[in-house]
């Protein structure tokens, strides 16, 4: 008995800690813009399809859902999901404000990642993922590796 307690509890400290780890994504730009002017950081914009989009899952299972993005998330950036899904319900307001975003940045496919600095000026976009992880993201965004 005792040890089925030790594990439940050392799976409970498990799953507190992954959820500590994961990233906040806001769904307000202007909000993020600001957040990143005073913070001193960049903004990145996920134009996703998150709920049918194979290589969006993709993106967010090997790069998104790590312990590394969370921390260079934290470190850098302020980020923002637009989310464009199929079975997930968004109320009538928020899709229109989706709309206006993709067609503001141009965004013709999912996922499209776009880098802003905090006032609002895109700095660098990558359109798809291959695979590559952390790594091939921070390539193609142009992200340093300092913090």
């Amino acid at each position: 008995m005792k040890r089925r307690v030790a594990a439940l509890g050392g799976l409970g400290m498990l799953l507190a800690l992954s959820a500590l780890a994961q990233p906040v994504w806001h769904e307000d730009l202007d909000e993020a813009l600001k957040k990143a002017r005073a913070e001193n950081k960049q903004v990145l914009v996920n134009f996703t399809g998150s709920d049918w989009c194979g290589f969006c899952i993709k993106l967010q299972k090997e790069v998104f859902s790590t312990p590394e993005f969370a921390k260079l998330a934290e470190q850098k950036l302020v980020l923002v999901e637009v989310d464009f899904p199929r079975r997930k319900a968004l109320s009538e307001a928020r899709k229109k404000v989706n709309q206006k975003l993709q067609k503001q940045y141009k965004v013709e496919g999912f996922p499209t990642l776009v880098l802003l600095n905090a006032e609002g000026k895109e700095v660098s976009r990558m359109v798809g993922y291959g695979g590559g992880g952390l790594a091939a993201v921070r390539k193609q965004l142009r992200l340093s590796e300092k913090p």
